[in-house]
């Protein structure tokens, strides 16, 4: 990322006059230098175009980040994050970090809380195997089932202990709000009745370096959902190690979501993921990952796999991908497969 312009933190200094006099601290707009080139297949039977139209297939990485610090009397410290690509998917978090007694962050929109910070923690040398595997293209949800989910926007409340740390997230609505310091809601289209009504979701995750190269982690949560006739909650859990040992990192992790409506299955799964990445020297590293998860009654599993490369070049990096998946369909039903490759050449300066 590269630092483009640093400047007074007098706007946060003076939100935090109601807490605690704060020190100066600095305000940071950082970007990246990052193009890109992506491709999608797929064999879905009249799919969307969204699916299928591959367009220029080539992009220039649009993110931009607005970071925030300050200090209080009392030594503890504030903190801000804006960003996002330039238009939709921008997120926010402001975090009060009380040193030893951990920190408590409100994040708003696109950020994970409680057991969605350790949904895939898998080793990888560049992303997930379900990163742009999307097999519901233009509808809401991401169209892969089987990944823990806390909530994006709400409470999450970090600490370390010993060898362990540990992240509980609270959020309060399961869809964003959007409201401004005003109370009012804002970016979305309508009025105050544009507020879900969905039940909140509270989640615990836990990770602990428990041996020399030997990491183990689980967590458990409830995540609200609402139908036309009811309020519910899922049950999310899962647990898994990493293992490094040289050049080489193995992980494992088993995940599981029992659906929550009155007499239903339907959104029952489990999940198992693989992941093995190699450190070649010190500039590349290769992985593979899979993921297979069992999907309702009656149906397939829905497989994932990927393979990926990252190498690094005093200032240059580049970095690959491809992701192949296989969707969960009634038996009998033609699958629908999805491919992806992507490749990022990034520059720092």
């Amino acid at each position: 990322m590269t630092n483009l312009k640093k400047v007074g933190l007098t706007a946060l200094a003076g939100s935090l006059v109601a807490v605690s006099a704060s020190n100066a601290g600095t305000f940071a707009v950082t970007g990246g230098a990052e193009l890109s080139y992506t491709g999608m297949e797929t064999n879905q039977t009249g799919a969307s175009s969204q699916l299928n139209n591959n367009g220029n297939r080539f992009g220039i990485e649009r993110f931009i980040s607005l970071n925030g610090s300050g200090e209080l009397d009392n030594g503890h410290t504030m903190s801000v994050f804006h960003g996002g690509p330039l238009g939709a998917f921008s997120s926010s978090a402001l975090t009060y970090d009380m040193g030893d007694m951990g920190s408590l962050t409100y994040k708003n929109s696109t950020q994970d809380l409680g057991i969605g910070l350790i949904d895939d923690l898998m080793p990888s040398a560049y992303e997930e195997p379900t990163d742009g595997i999307d097999f519901t293209s233009g509808t809401s949800g991401s169209g892969v089932s089987g990944k823990v989910d806390g909530g994006q926007t709400g409470f999450n409340y970090s600490n370390n202990f010993g060898m362990a740390s540990v992240d509980i997230g609270y959020s309060p609505k399961t869809t964003n709000d959007f409201r401004g310091d005003d109370g009012q809601f804002s970016g979305i289209a309508g009025s105050e009745a544009s507020a879900s009504a969905n039940p909140s979701s509270t989640s615990i995750a836990i990770k602990a370096d428990v041996a020399d190269g030997l990491m183990v982690f689980g967590g458990i949560g409830r995540k609200g959902r609402d139908s036309a006739t009811e309020e519910f909650e899922d049950d999310h859990s899962t647990v898994g190690l990493k293992y490094t040992m040289g050049g080489i990192t193995a992980g494992y992790q088993h995940s599981e979501i029992d659906d929550g409506a009155a007499g239903s299955t339907a959104a029952d799964t489990e999940t198992d993921a693989f992941g093995l990445a190699f450190a070649i020297n010190e500039n590349l590293t290769v992985s593979y990952g899979y993921q297979e998860t069992e999907v309702g009654t009656g149906n397939t599993d829905q497989e994932l796999e990927g393979f990926a490369v990252g190498y690094s070049m005093g200032g240059m990096s580049i970095k690959a991908q491809r992701n192949e998946g296989e969707d969960a369909v009634a038996v009998g039903a033609a699958a629908i497969e999805v491919e992806r490759t992507e490749v990022l050449v990034g520059f720092a300066f």
